[in-house]
């Protein structure tokens, strides 16, 4: 049973990259990929927005003194790389997946319309929201925030490769413990870098609950899901 009818999932381009320094590591989308279509099964409508770091990165020595709106879009046409690599194992795993971007590549993805967005998520489809926002100087969490207002989900999911909020580091401090809950506020007093601060204000004025979890925890994307205590729901 799913606590959860509609999520928006947001995934950072190095949460692809496994082990390695740049790229794709294709066990490593596969094993997302699976735990997506799990909860697809279950009946959760699921919107995903990607990053595009893992590619960039390999590009960013080379973006060192460029101007910052010129490097933001390469970003983006990163992110719709990503968003065709994460529909192709979607394929394999039997998913039906549309990639939409914010920037106009025709060939390659549809353009960002809200109702077709809203009408493949009613039919089951897992709709990939690439190019962040089409905007210089907002991130992918950004979009993530929009895109997560925009189609109603009851929910983001924030994927990082910690199991949750702790009250500090906890590879630095053995004291440290997991929040299960903290509101907005909370997190805003503490200084708690969950998204950042234009995403984090644009989800707590849409009053739109944030599930920071680890993606790489097994079957954790379902749990989160079900409403069970996995990660940290930052909530108003």
């Amino acid at each position: 049973m799913v606590a959860y009818k509609r999520v928006l999932l947001k995934l950072s381009g190095e949460a692809l990259m496994g082990e390695d320094a740049f790229g794709i590591n294709r066990s490593t989308i596969e094993k997302i990929v699976d735990d997506i279509a799990q909860i697809v099964r279950a009946g959760v409508e699921v919107a995903v927005v990607i990053g595009g770091g893992n590619i960039f990165r390999g590009v960013a020595g080379g973006a060192a003194g460029m101007d910052r709106a010129t490097a933001d879009y390469m970003g983006m046409l990163a992110t719709i790389m990503n968003a065709l690599a994460l529909q192709d194992a979607m394929k394999h795993a039997g998913l039906i997946a549309r990639v939409q971007s914010a920037l106009r590549v025709d060939q390659v993805a549809e353009p960002y319309i809200r109702p077709k967005a809203l009408r493949y998520l009613e039919e089951g489809k897992v709709v990939i929201f690439a190019a962040g926002t089409g905007n210089p100087f907002f991130t992918t969490d950004t979009a993530a925030a929009l895109r997560g207002a925009e189609i109603e989900a009851q929910l983001v999911l924030k994927a990082t490769k910690v199991d949750g909020i702790y009250t500090a580091d906890p590879k630095k401090d053995p004291h440290a413990t997991r929040y299960a809950r903290i509101s907005f506020d909370e997190a805003i007093q503490k200084n708690l870098q969950v998204m950042d601060a234009t995403a984090f204000a644009l989800c707590r004025d849409q009053k739109l609950p944030i599930k920071v979890f680890s993606i790489f925890k097994s079957a954790a994307l379902m749990r989160v899901v079900q409403g069970q205590d996995e990660g940290t729901l930052v909530h108003i």
